[in-house]
């Protein structure tokens, strides 16, 4: 049997992950929390659920930090180029 992609924890009332994510142009850190967040409770028990919880919050994180550094790097180069 040829693979499709379609894994059932992946796909909800017809909606797959990968469509949403790539719908919203999400990129792969918050793709990746989404991807997680709606994984979360429909692959395995309890234990999978908090794992897939403590996933999306590790990229999520990963996205903020980045997000925060750009910023950053946004403000001093304003700077730089106020001086000039």
């Amino acid at each position: 049997m040829a693979f499709d992609g379609r894994s059932e924890h992946y796909c909800m009332n017809g909606l797959e992950a990968i469509d949403v994510i790539e719908a919203y142009g999400l990129g792969f850190a918050l793709g990746n929390s989404v991807k997680y967040i709606l994984r979360c409770g429909h692959k395995g028990g309890d234990a999978d659920a908090l794992r897939d919880l403590e996933k999306a919050r590790a990229y999520l994180d990963r996205e903020i930090s980045r997000r925060s550094q750009l910023q950053s790097d946004l403000k001093g180069l304003a700077k730089l180029e106020a001086q000039v």
